[in-house]
C-alpha cells in the first residue's frame, strides 16, 4: 500500500537536512579558520622577529651587509631549522653547477680532487680535453694554490672546487706540484668538458671491474656500455666498486639496477603516513647471470646503497668492504626559486624492493675488509691491481666462480699488503678512523640486520661540482 508524504512533512525533512548541512559546514569552516588564524599568527610572529633583528643590525652593525649573502644564509638557516638533516639550499650559482653536474657537463678545469695529509688537493682524475689536461696536470699532482690563495687556507675540497669553477672563457690561476715536486703555475681558461661516472676494466681471471662514482643522467648508458664491453671480453664475474658513491639521482640508479637484476620491484617510497608507492621495477630483459660482488664503504650512501642491496637480494651479490652510510631517505628534485636558487627537502623514506630499509643502519657486508691505518695512508695511491679492498672483492668473485680457494684469498691479501708498503712511501691520504688488525681472514660472515652503522674509515674523493 503506497503512502503519501504530506507537504508539511516534506518541508520539515528538507529544513532538517539543510540545518544539518549548515551546522557541519560551519563546524568545518570554524576549525579551518582557527587553524588558518593560528598559522598566520605564527608566521607573523616569525617575520616580526626577523624584521626586529634586521632593524637592530642595520642600525648598529659596524660591517656593511652583503644582501645576497644575507638572503642566502637566511634561506639556508630556515632549512636547517626544520630539523631535516638532508634538506639543502643551493645558491643560484650552486644550482647551475648542480644541473651541469647531473647533465655531465661542467665549466671548470676538469679535475677530481681529494685533500690528503699534506693539506693540499691531490688530483685523482683528469678529464680528457679539459683545461687541466691541456695544461699537463696529471693524476697524482698536487694543487697548492688557486688565484693566489693557498689551498691550506680553504675549508675543504668543496671550497677548492668552488674556486676552480667559473664562467666559460674566464681564467683561473692555478699552482701545482708534479710527481717530481716541480712547481708549475698557469692561467687556465674555464671551458665545458664532458664528465663520466663509470670506469671499467678487465682484471685478473676475467673479473670485470666497474667503478660507479655517482648516479646521474649519463650513468645508465655508461654502465650498459661497460657491461656489454666486459661481457664481450669474456667476463666470468663482476665487481661493482661503489666506495665513496654518495648516491645521485634515484631514477637513474633504478635504471642501472634494471640492467642487471631479474624481474621484480626495485624500490618503494614510504610517506610519513606509512603509504607506499612503487618507484620502479626491473623488467628482467638484461639479466647479468655471472656472480656479482659490490665493494662498499662508509661513504656509500642513498641510491648507491639501494644498488648494492638490490643486487644482493635480487641477484645474490656479495657485499665486500665496510658497513655503508645508512642514508635511506628520498629528497625532492631541486625546487627552483624565483631568483634562480633552489631548495631540496626530504619527502619520503626509501625502501628496498623486499620492503627492508637501511636508513640509519647501513648495509652490513658479507666479507669485511676494513683498511688498516697504513692502508688508509696509501688510499689515493692505490691502483686496481694494488688496492687491498679491490683485491679482496676480486678474490670473493673468484671464490663464487670456483676459480680460487681460501688460500687464494689470503694470497690476494698478502699481495695487497705488499703493495700498501710500497705505496706508503709516496705522499698520500691521512689515516682516518680506527686501525684494523692485519689483513682480514677469508671467512665470510653473514649480514646481521639492524646493526649500528660503522663510521667511515676511508677518505672520500670529490669532483668539481659533484652532486648529492
Amino acid at each position: 500500500m503506497n503512502r503519501k508524504i504530506s507537504v508539511g512533512m516534506a518541508v520539515s525533512i528538507v529544513i532538517l537536512a539543510m540545518t544539518v548541512t549548515f551546522s557541519i559546514t560551519m563546524l568545518v569552516a570554524m576549525r579551518l579558520f582557527d587553524s588558518t588564524v593560528s598559522s598566520v599568527k605564527e608566521k607573523e610572529s616569525m617575520y616580526n622577529k626577523i624584521a626586529e633583528v634586521d632593524r637592530y643590525v642595520r642600525s648598529n652593525d659596524y660591517y656593511t651587509i652583503d644582501e645576497t649573502t644575507l638572503y642566502d644564509r637566511l634561506t639556508a638557516g630556515y632549512l636547517l631549522g626544520t630539523g631535516d638533516k638532508y634538506a639543502r639550499y643551493y645558491t643560484a650559482q650552486g644550482y647551475t653547477d648542480l644541473m651541469n653536474t647531473q647533465n655531465g657537463t661542467l665549466v671548470g678545469i676538469g679535475v677530481e680532487l681529494a685533500i690528503d695529509q699534506s693539506g693540499y688537493a691531490k688530483v685523482t682524475k683528469v678529464y680528457d680535453d679539459s683545461p687541466a689536461h691541456e695544461a699537463g696536470i696529471t693524476v697524482g699532482d698536487y694543487l697548492t694554490a688557486v688565484d693566489g690563495t693557498d689551498i691550506k687556507n680553504l675549508t675543504g675540497v668543496e671550497a677548492v672546487q668552488t674556486k676552480l669553477r667559473g664562467e666559460s672563457g674566464t681564467t683561473v690561476n692555478v699552482t701545482w706540484l708534479d710527481s717530481e715536486a716541480t712547481e708549475h703555475t698557469a692561467d687556465l681558461t674555464h671551458s665545458g668538458y664532458n664528465t663520466t661516472t663509470v670506469d671499467y676494466e678487465m682484471l685478473q681471471d676475467n673479473v670485470g671491474y666497474i667503478r660507479i662514482r655517482q648516479f646521474d643522467g649519463s650513468t645508465p648508458s655508461e654502465l650498459d656500455y661497460a657491461l656489454r664491453s666486459l661481457n664481450a671480453g669474456g667476463a666470468v664475474s663482476f665487481v661493482f666498486d661503489l666506495r665513496d658513491n654518495g648516491g645521485g639521482i634515484l631514477d637513474d640508479a633504478i635504471s642501472c639496477i634494471d640492467l642487471i637484476v631479474p624481474e621484480g620491484t626495485v624500490a618503494y617510497a614510504e610517506d610519513k603516513n606509512g603509504n607506499r608507492t612503487a618507484l620502479g621495477s626491473s623488467t628482467g630483459d638484461s639479466i647479468i647471470t655471472q656472480p656479482l660482488v659490490c665493494l662498499v664503504n662508509g661513504n656509500t650512501a642513498s641510491a648507491a646503497e639501494l644498488f648494492a642491496s638490490s643486487l644482493r637480494t635480487m641477484s645474490g651479490a656479495r657485499l665486500v668492504g665496510t658497513t655503508t652510510m645508512g642514508k635511506g631517505t628520498i629528497q625532492s628534485s631541486p625546487q627552483r626559486l624565483s631568483d634562480g636558487s633552489a631548495v631540496v627537502v626530504t619527502v619520503a623514506k626509501l625502501l628496498c624492493g623486499d620492503g627492508s630499509s637501511f636508513d640509519g643502519t647501513g648495509l652490513t657486508v658479507d666479507v669485511d675488509r676494513t683498511l688498516t691505518a697504513d692502508e688508509q695512508t696509501a688510499y689515493y695511491d692505490y691502483t686496481t691491481s694494488t688496492d687491498p679492498q679491490i683485491q679482496r672483492a676480486v678474490a670473493t668473485a673468484q671464490q663464487m666462480t670456483g676459480t680460487t680457494t681460501v688460500s687464494g684469498v689470503n694470497e690476494a691479501d698478502s699481495t695487497a699488503d705488499s703493495a700498501a708498503d710500497s705505496a706508503a712511501a709516496a705522499p698520500a691520504a691521512p689515516a682516518e678512523g680506527e686501525a684494523e688488525s692485519e689483513a682480514a681472514s677469508a671467512t665470510e660472515s653473514e649480514a646481521a640486520s639492524g646493526s649500528e652503522p660503522a663510521a667511515s674509515s676511508e677518505p672520500a674523493a670529490s669532483s668539481e661540482g659533484a652532486g648529492e
